[in-house]
């Protein structure tokens, strides 16, 4: 069967990827000039399936008011005179409920495990390199009450069988020796030791060789600008460069992260994905045994720093801003502080790379995988950010659905029917 894969982010270039084992012909349209170069390119580098929760749950709302108060603020709000920011905005509120917040990391947990399952697979497979580490995920804790409230965290870990440790300051140190120097600041740490990071950029490049090789044809730099319906199926896509057809054998797979509500819109589907800007900085190491040995998360701010081969990557805040891509120097500020709060010897912020993506998150935090009304087009989008963490899954799939397999996995909960 054809197969015309729409983004080649980390999402659109794993889904092409794993259509193409199964035996498909592939085709991906993306408008850069190469592989992820947008959200997939600088993100924060942990691939975590122990993290893979909503953002919305009980006790969230009076949490972002005191975020909003903090001087390196983890959420940032730009109030537009836009309406799908505010029913975004009241779908998170109606999920901020302890029912709503099980049922959707029922849903995200499975697709999460599995992906990294899927990842694993591939490494052992093809032995694909991606400056990744396979040493966990460090969750820091700066006060007594944080580490007190973890108790929710670990029943959840435990009901999904997720391995983890709960540390105190010898215990972190043990596992992150560069944190010795600042131990002093934190009361303990939860540790996730099945997670693992790696460079998504470096990955996406690495896998879209591997498609080539395999047959799948990349078209960079081809504008999507709409779609065409004919009939209930998608009969065409208009291109910057003309209008490409679609035979009726053929399917589509929507994969353009924030953007691929705007493509829908117009054809009457409408899904709750709306852009999250998140932040990172890319920090040259300058002295290996001061700085991170996997992926450490400060809980005060939400900003992940993970060790990436020779650098840093230092990335998170939460930013409202519509499609705005611009750098805005506060969240630079609080990536700066974060790494040299916690890493003061590790790496040289002065020559740090600064960076943006906007993150595609659903207000239930669980992705969009599978079918449309439109009889022949597929999408893999809300990811948020877990596109990392999911990816290698989602691709998997999707390969599955369009070959008329049932995925490995139960993905009933991960359509859009769920939003009506």
């Amino acid at each position: 069967m054809k197969v015309l894969v729409l983004g080649s982010g980390v999402i659109g270039t794993s889904a092409a990827y794993y259509l193409a084992r199964a035996g498909h012909e592939v085709t991906v349209l993306e408008r850069q000039p190469g592989p992820a170069l947008e959200t997939s390119f600088a993100n924060a580098g942990e691939v975590s399936p122990g993290y893979s929760a909503p953002w919305a749950g009980p006790g969230v709302p009076l949490k972002a008011i005191k975020w909003m108060l903090m001087q390196h603020s983890p959420l940032v709000i730009w109030p537009l005179l836009d309406p799908a920011m505010w029913r975004w905005g009241l779908g998170m509120l109606a999920n901020c409920t302890a029912k709503a917040y099980a049922l959707n990391k029922s849903r995200m947990v499975p697709i999460a495990e599995y992906s990294r399952d899927c990842l694993k697979a591939l490494r052992a497979e093809t032995g694909i390199a991606y400056d990744e580490r396979t040493q966990g995920t460090l969750q820091l804790f700066r006060t007594r009450k944080q580490l007190d409230g973890i108790g929710g965290d670990v029943e959840v870990l435990k009901q999904y069988g997720v391995p983890f440790e709960v540390l105190d300051r010898e215990g972190f140190c043990r596992v992150e020796p560069a944190l010795k120097l600042t131990q002093h600041k934190f009361v303990g740490a939860l540790r996730l030791p099945g997670d693992e990071t790696g460079d998504c950029f470096k990955f996406t490049n690495r896998l879209t060789e591997m498609a080539q090789a395999l047959g799948v044809t990349f078209r960079f730099g081809t504008a999507i600008e709409r779609l065409v319906v004919e009939g209930g199926r998608l009969s065409g896509v208009h291109t910057g460069t003309g209008l490409l057809s679609v035979a009726p054998a053929d399917r589509v797979v929507l994969a353009l992260g924030s953007y691929s509500p705007l493509m829908l819109k117009p054809l009457g589907i409408r899904i709750p994905v709306y852009p999250v800007k998140g932040y990172s900085i890319t920090v040259p190491i300058t002295d290996p045994a001061g700085a991170p040995e996997s992926t450490v998360m400060d809980e005060t701010h939400k900003v992940a720093v993970t060790r990436l081969g020779d650098r840093i990557r230092v990335g998170g805040t939460a930013e409202l801003a519509g499609y705005s891509l611009a750098l805005r120097e506060a969240r630079r500020a609080t990536l700066n502080h974060v790494v040299t709060d916690l890493f003061p010897q590790g790496g040289d912020v002065a020559r740090a790379s600064f960076w943006c993506g906007l993150r595609p998150m659903t207000p239930d935090g669980t992705p969009i995988i599978g079918a449309t009304p439109i009889h022949n087009l597929l999408v893999a989008t809300g990811h948020g950010t877990l596109g990392w963490t999911m990816a290698a899954g989602t691709g998997r799939v999707i390969a599955d659905l369009v070959s008329g397999r049932a995925p490995e996995i139960d993905v009933s909960g991960l359509g859009m029917a769920r939003y009506g």
